[in-house]
């Protein structure tokens, strides 16, 4: 949510399809970068996103900071393959993903090259 939450477009009254939103131009990103993307929600959505590169995961059990509970707990599996970039604007979750070896991008700035869309 912090991706989503980066720009106040109303997102709040349809956290559902804003998360859909966001997906969907994750899903254009990844195909143009030819980037691995994971979107970590808090909770299972209501309804299933349809997704071809991008994985929706979610935080295994419920509570506050649940999904960023579940990327640090991800983080050593996905820093052993390879280079991670955790993106969020939480402090305390930039600063758990450094100390696990990921690098960090604030979410406004990875969400204005959403918004400018694919590179052709």
């Amino acid at each position: 949510m912090n991706v989503v939450g980066s720009r106040p477009d109303g997102w709040w009254r349809d956290r559902a399809g804003a998360v859909e939103r966001l997906v969907g131009q994750l899903e254009a990103w990844a195909e143009s970068s030819g980037e691995r993307v994971t979107v970590v929600l808090e909770k299972q959505p209501n309804r299933p996103i349809e997704t071809g590169r991008v994985e929706v995961a979610w935080a295994s059990s419920p509570g506050r900071d649940a999904a960023d509970d579940e990327i640090v707990g991800r983080l050593p599996e996905w820093v052993a393959a390879g280079e991670v970039v955790v993106v969020t604007s939480d402090r305390e979750l930039a600063g758990r993903a450094r100390a696990a070896g990921a690098a960090v991008e604030p979410a406004s700035g990875f969400r204005r090259q959403l918004d400018v869309g694919p590179v052709a």
